[in-house]
């Protein structure tokens, strides 16, 4: 089988192209990428000889870039994204050009082309927040943020060419990820490298909010588990549905004590970011019943995580170094 990833050298979809490779020697993989601030070659470079692996630079909006790679392509996995909340709320445009108006693109070029099947990786965000119990399939789009606005647009084009033209399409919504190769604006790799580097963590709003984290390489076998068992037409959630769920505050005491440091590195702010959802959870069941669990604990993910990052200090200091530092700077004064 012959993959296209677009966004494959961001942090899931690198991610997702190294499982790949991996667990499927007889697969190609063409990766298409616009190499904004977020993607980085460097997640990808023990694979750049690799004879399966071809990366292109290029923009999923741009028809005529989607209408060559697209060529002899025998499914699509949409990993391309604007997908910081917080950038979002400066620059919503660029999130609709690519979320919404990409994905068109994308969607356009497999009706064209007659590619076998097209995934959709969305998140749980298009829900909204969820006070109690959890956000399932079918239940009515509830986003809080341009960014999560994006992203269920995006979904109702794929839903609508599924109803319009019968395209091959599905749907996959997960849980906030972590892992390798984060890019250090979210807050587990801001965090722990924030700590490595003996600066503050800005804990906003009591740190109260709910996320259930999944160790990205779950979210992979989920994605896969999707494209190849998976319903036409279908959504599914991926989630780690920890027990019990972990707040901000709690996840920012694990990073400390994991790290070695003590709390004074905590510096409590507030206001930062405006309709911040309080919890979020997902009804997995629907991917459960094709085979998939999540196996990585947030103990042990967490543990490995903060060792990937004590032992690739040049990946991230060459990013935090640079552009998003002056983000950072900008943005996160209180």
């Amino acid at each position: 089988m012959k993959l296209l990833i677009t966004g494959g050298a961001g942090f899931i979809g690198s991610n997702f192209i190294h499982y790949i490779l991996e667990k499927y020697p007889d697969y190609e993989v063409v990766n298409l990428d616009k190499l904004t601030y977020a993607g980085n070659l460097d997640n990808l470079k023990d694979i750049e000889d690799d004879a399966r692996y071809k990366f292109v630079k290029g923009d999923i909006a741009d028809e005529k870039v989607v209408g060559e790679v697209v060529k002899g392509v025998d499914a699509i996995v949409n990993f391309a994204a604007e997908s910081h909340v917080d950038r979002s709320l400066y620059d919503p445009g660029s999130f609709i050009k690519t979320d919404v108006y990409g994905t068109w693109v994308l969607l356009e070029a497999v009706k064209k082309f007659g590619i076998k099947k097209y995934l959709q990786v969305s998140t749980d965000e298009v829900y909204g927040d969820i006070e109690t119990g959890f956000s399932k399939e079918s239940d009515y789009l509830n986003p809080s943020s341009p960014y999560s606005a994006s992203k269920a647009g995006g979904d109702m084009q794929v839903l609508a060419s599924r109803r319009t033209f019968d395209l091959p399409v599905l749907i996959t919504r997960s849980t906030n990820n972590y892992g390798p190769f984060h890019y250090p604006e979210k807050i587990i790799p801001l965090f722990i490298t924030n700590c490595l580097e003996d600066k503050e963590l800005p804990v906003y709003d009591g740190g109260t909010q709910i996320r259930d984290w999944l160790y990205v390489l779950d979210n992979c076998r989920g994605i896969d588990t999707v494209l190849h068992k998976g319903t036409l037409g279908e959504i599914y959630n991926i989630g780690a549905n920890q027990e019990p769920e972990i707040t901000n505050l709690e996840l920012t005491k694990t990073i400390l004590k994991l790290t070695g440091k003590d709390e004074s590195l905590m510096k409590h702010v507030t206001g930062l970011r405006p309709g911040h959802d309080q919890r979020y959870a997902v009804d997995c069941s629907k991917i459960k019943a094709l085979g998939w669990k999540s196996e990585v604990s947030f103990e042990e993910g967490i543990k490995k995580t903060v060792l990937w990052f004590k032992n690739n200090e040049e990946w991230w200091k060459k990013i935090k170094n640079g552009e998003y530092l002056e983000y950072y700077k900008k943005h996160y004064k209180s």
